[in-house]
């Protein structure tokens, strides 16, 4: 059941995102093949591509065409280039996915051990300097944007430094600025609330049972503190992954990366809205199916757990 009742959410939510995505064009002020042709463009041509589009048709027959092209995998025709938007979609997605999967596990590598270990050395009031420390460092990290993180680490390692080039994905070496931008607010992020959990799990009755046992230090953390504290901050670092995709679209333009934020980006300053609409319907259901794997994964993990029963 609890399977079933997550399965129904994720149609019920893509079928809002595909309705909210159809909807973006027609709520464009004015008419969206106008404004994309410009306003010298002959009455015949601008007839001619809203016909080529199917704009011309009843709203319910459009909306019919257009869940079956997304169903069939015809996005539509970019109108600058000419192009299938769906051959657009597959050129430019894996240089974004490639991005997000390497912040993610990066991310995870990072904050897990850091959160922990921070726990365990600042438990019970020990080292407040490296509290402190910690708190101060991850708070300022946190806030700071990634656009502006993302110029600021151009500037240093390019620019200053000349170690690292600053845009492009020409090699190993591109990778590590726009990688680096993406994951040091997340490893901020996530390594405060592991922290804050793995102390809460510290004072739980089977870790004080577990150290009265004198237990190992490996033992006692790795199999008993660790996969409690990750079962805890799953749904919310599952949701702080997630929104590492549409995240790489500024730091995408910033290092002119060549994926989809990038190419959403030109979409929308060039008026190419078939793209730029396939473009979110692509961010947002990946990051509804990421929340239901996260979902279905803490279910499976804790069967305690609260969500099991929403």
């Amino acid at each position: 059941m609890f399977l079933l009742r997550r399965l129904a959410r994720l149609a019920a939510s893509l079928a809002a995102l595909l309705a909210a995505s159809f909807s973006m064009i027609h709520l464009i002020p004015g008419d969206p093949v106008r404004a994309a042709l410009g306003a010298t463009a002959p009455a015949e041509l601008v007839a001619a591509r809203r016909a080529e589009l199917g704009l011309d048709q009843p709203i319910h027959e459009q909306l019919l065409a257009y869940v079956k092209g997304v169903l069939t995998g015809d996005l539509g025709t970019s109108f600058q280039t000419k192009e299938a938007v769906a051959g657009v979609i597959a050129d430019r997605l894996p240089s974004t996915v490639e991005l997000a999967v390497l912040a993610s596990l990066i991310a995870l590598l990072v904050a897990v051990p850091l959160g922990v270990w921070l726990a365990i050395r600042t438990h019970n009031g020990r080292n407040p300097g490296s509290e402190l420390a910690f708190t101060t460092a991850t708070g300022t990290v946190a806030a700071i944007p990634e656009f502006l993180l993302s110029v600021g680490l151009v500037v240093v390692f390019s620019t200053t430094l000349g170690w690292l080039p600053p845009a492009g994905k020409d090699g190993p070496a591109s990778y590590v600025l726009p990688v680096l931008a993406l994951t040091v607010g997340p490893i901020a992020i996530l390594s405060r609330l592991i922290r804050v959990e793995a102390l809460r799990e510290l004072d739980m009755d089977y870790m004080r049972m577990a150290r009265a046992k004198h237990l190992t230090g490996r033992r006692l953390y790795l199999r008993h503190l660790l996969p409690n504290t990750l079962t805890a901050t799953l749904t919310v670092a599952g949701l702080l992954l997630a929104s590492l995709i549409p995240g790489t679209v500024l730091v995408e333009n910033v290092f002119a990366w060549p994926g989809l934020g990038q190419r959403m980006t030109e979409s929308i300053l060039q008026k190419d809205y078939p793209v730029a609409q396939a473009v979110i319907l692509v961010y947002g259901a990946v990051v509804l199916l990421v929340n239901f794997l996260v979902d279905v994964a803490l279910g499976v993990l804790d069967p305690r757990s609260a969500i099991r029963g929403t």
